[in-house]
């Protein structure tokens, strides 16, 4: 199992957090995504540790920017 964190810009609201949860969560590996709204934190659990590029391809489709 790998986890990582990284900062997400741009999110306002749940709606925000659900579409990154539900972006990131379709890569694949993903075991499970904690996105904390104050701080901008995504963390990903996966069973092998993810590409930068895929998780900003997936926060970018959700509508929002890796920091």
């Amino acid at each position: 199992m790998s986890t990582q964190t990284f900062t997400v810009t741009g999110m306002t609201c749940g709606h925000c957090v659900a579409s990154v949860t539900e972006e990131v969560s379709e890569l694949d590996g993903v075991q499970n995504v904690d996105v904390d709204l104050a701080t901008g934190s995504v963390t990903i659990e996966s069973t092998t540790p993810l590409e930068d590029d895929a998780v900003r391809a997936a926060v970018e489709e959700a509508g929002y920017q890796l920091a």
